[in-house]
């Protein structure tokens, strides 16, 4: 894959300067670029040819970083994240990969001394929001390389698209900063434009033979409607849904590249769940069904959407719907298939998945995968998608797309002449632990983001079959999302609609400051009835319980050892 004009590359080791009146950021990577001066006074930025002198009057403080995430603006000020420390996690198609080890707010809020007491404590309200935003988990980015792309996309890239700074090639559903680098992008200052992708990346190498495979694995999470777990579900008007996730599985061998994407993403209807202390709500539902799929039909060709959820209760009624709505959408290129996954597999034996493979099998195959041959050269082009749903799109759909996964693999090394007609994964120990584990932290990682805990089912992921261990820590992991969903959330959730800017801070005429903590928090809808307050207190008690042993004790009774630790 080629890098874009090398006038554009980004600054990848810069040293913050942080004087009374002014930040300035300095390149220290040798590129001998300008420096940016953001006004503490008013957030306001530009283009400056060296760092100020200081003196004994203006003595600044000089921080290291490595990357500028954006700018965000509240009430009387304007804050700027950067990134303070990461890790390399590995390549994607030889350019570096870094993780976001931690990150930091500074504010530009000199203007608050002038402000009024209301905007004052309004302000500190929202400020406290940007330590949640810092607490993201799961943030990756390139200085050299659009991971915003799948490996087909990024081929298809045309020679001019590929000279472009990289956040001008990015997809703009995957850049979990896109509003926060409007300001930037306003001011021209590419240099500093770094595209972040929340979601997940992890890779191994394993030996075949005398063949080495590189396996790796990314999750890609679209920002058009993110959020918390219980806070955002189905679809918004335009058809985009909660917790939506494109996932690649990339190998690369004996010269070739393979890329298979998969899809998830909440039932595509204009559905919610009230937040209460009843552990499964009613659904509320319209439809809007059909917007979503023509924008998966433009991104990604034919689709075949996999509904895994019950047939009994909320969600069977949920999804009789959906199959109502999928009737107006299906045709040649669009294709809806239901399995009720906890029905035919229970708890335990998810081996049964193979029924659900039966089914698709012809889809599978026909729509192929994109694969490169060792001179670059395109071989095959992926034609379709699978999308899967579940009600969280986490537990369930994360089972089923490491099968299909397994399945894709499998087809790709007997392409490749790595397998023979009959061989599976499950034949190589090293090979089969490691893609486990590969689709197991996956899976995790997709779960925390979303819920705020590991996977459920893990354990069949990792190990390839249920454990007593597993269905416990599924319990204890249940219990904290009740925990979390009910009396964290709501915050979590305001500080990502602040951060994506579906919520722009404002001061009403007729509010009244509020000393209450956390008065910006969606609060969940709690009935007052004595029952209910006994029941809310018990529950509250067991969770937060639960929550602490969890979080001082590390993952309960589930090790993850690194893809490094199990090479």
């Amino acid at each position: 894959m080629e890098k874009g004009d090398p006038s554009q590359k980004l600054y990848t080791r810069m040293r913050l300067w942080e004087f009374p009146d002014q930040y300035v950021v300095e390149p220290t990577d040798g590129s001998c670029g300008s420096c940016l001066e953001i006004s503490r006074v008013d957030g306001s930025v530009k283009l400056i040819d060296e760092v100020p002198e200081c003196s004994s009057v203006r003595v600044p403080k000089i921080q290291k970083i490595f990357g500028v995430i954006g700018i965000l603006k509240l009430l009387a000020g304007s804050y700027v994240l950067v990134i303070t420390d990461h890790e390399f996690i590995g390549s994607y198609f030889g350019h570096p990969i870094f993780k976001v080890s931690s990150m930091k707010f500074y504010p530009c809020d000199q203007s608050l001394k002038n402000s009024t007491a209301e905007k004052k404590n309004m302000e500190a309200q929202f400020s406290a929001l940007l330590n949640v935003i810092e607490r993201t988990p799961g943030l990756y980015f390139s200085y050299d390389v659009n991971i915003t792309l799948s490996a087909q996309r990024l081929h298809d890239l045309g020679d001019e698209s590929k000279m472009l700074p990289l956040w001008r090639q990015a997809d703009p559903r995957f850049v979990w900063n896109n509003y926060m680098m409007e300001q930037l992008i306003d001011n021209k200052l590419d240099q500093f434009l770094l595209p972040v992708v929340q979601g997940s990346f992890h890779n191994f190498q394993a030996a075949i033979g005398k063949d080495i495979i590189d396996v790796t694995l990314i999750a890609r999470r679209c920002n058009r409607r993110a959020g918390t777990r219980m806070w955002r579900r189905g679809a918004d008007s335009d058809g985009f849904v909660a917790n939506f996730v494109e996932s690649e599985q990339i190998i690369q061998l004996k010269g070739y590249t393979a890329s298979f994407v998969q899809v998830r993403g909440s039932i595509p209807l204009l559905w919610n769940q009230i937040v209460d202390l009843t552990y499964k709500p009613k659904f509320e539902i319209p439809r809007v069904v059909e917007r979503h799929y023509l924008d998966l039909r433009k991104k990604y060709g034919n689709v075949l959407s996999i509904d895994l959820v019950n047939t009994h209760g909320g969600e069977g009624r949920l999804s009789e719907k959906f199959a109502n709505a999928m009737q107006h959408v299906a045709a040649d290129d669009v294709k809806y298939l239901h399995f009720d996954f906890h029905h035919i597999c229970g708890h335990v034996h998810f081996e049964l998945l193979s029924i659900l493979y039966d089914q698709i099998e012809d889809f599978f195959i026909k729509n192929r995968y994109f694969l490169l041959n060792e001179k670059d050269e395109k071989v095959e082009l992926q034609l379709g998608v699978l999308r899967t749903n579940c009600i969280d799109c986490l537990d369930r759909t994360n089972v089923t797309q490491s099968m299909l996964g397994r399945k894709m693999l499998e087809f790709q090394l007997r392409r490749l002449g790595a397998f023979d007609a009959e061989e599976t994964i499950s034949s190589h120990s090293n090979l089969d632990e490691s893609f486990k584990l590969l689709w197991a932290n996956h899976g995790d990682d997709i779960s925390i983001q979303y819920s705020g805990t590991p996977a459920l089912k893990g354990d069949f992921v990792r190990c390839g079959h249920r454990t007593a261990q597993g269905v416990i820590a599924d319990g204890c992991n249940a219990l904290t999302r009740y925990y979390l969903n009910n009396f964290v959330d709501g915050t979590k959730q305001d500080a990502v609609d602040l951060l994506q800017g579906h919520y722009i801070p404002a001061v009403s005429r007729d509010m009244k400051p509020s000393s209450q903590k956390g008065s910006l928090e969606t609060k969940a809808v709690i009935r007052h009835d004595l029952r209910s307050l006994i029941y809310a207190v018990v529950w509250a008690s067991i969770s937060m319980g639960i929550a602490a042993f969890v979080k001082a004790n590390g993952r309960m009774f589930c090790n993850r050892p690194s893809l490094h630790q199990s090479r």
